[in-house]
């Protein structure tokens, strides 16, 4: 990419902790990237609308509460509903694997447990904004 990667990190719904967002929110820009928090307790719209005033790469959602089987189907109907196909959604929490596997059947992007390395998050990233640059 010429530019730098746009990414929104975004807390819905009533979950608020927000330390884990705000880590990898660093982390992303600590590797280059242009970062956009929202802050605790937004709606799927607001997230949206902000991801598309924004322009951003990519959004990724911090899910802690359990709802993460309605806020990422939400995001993601959303985005396909404002032409934002382009976007990659990805996130993480306290997602159960049978989950996670839902989720990426229905086109939601990485997601990544308590544990994983914030070198990891920045590598996916990367390399899935690089293969969609050159699609």
């Amino acid at each position: 990419m010429n530019r730098k990667i746009r990414v929104l990190v975004a807390k819905a719904g009533l979950d608020g902790h927000d330390r884990g967002a705000k880590v990898i929110a660093a982390a992303l820009r600590d590797a280059g990237m242009e970062v956009i928090y929202t802050g605790l307790r937004k709606t799927p719209e607001t997230i949206v609308e902000a991801a598309l005033q924004e322009d951003v790469d990519a959004v990724g959602i911090s899910s802690l509460s359990g709802a993460h089987m309605t806020i990422f189907p939400k995001v993601l109907t959303l985005m396909r509903e404002k032409g934002m196909e382009d976007v990659l959604l990805f996130g993480g929490g306290i997602i159960p694997r049978e989950d996670i596997d839902a989720l990426k059947k229905m086109g939601v992007g990485e997601l990544f447990t308590p544990g994983a390395s914030t070198i990891a998050i920045v590598e996916y990233l990367t390399s899935a904004m690089a293969k969609r640059a050159t699609a």
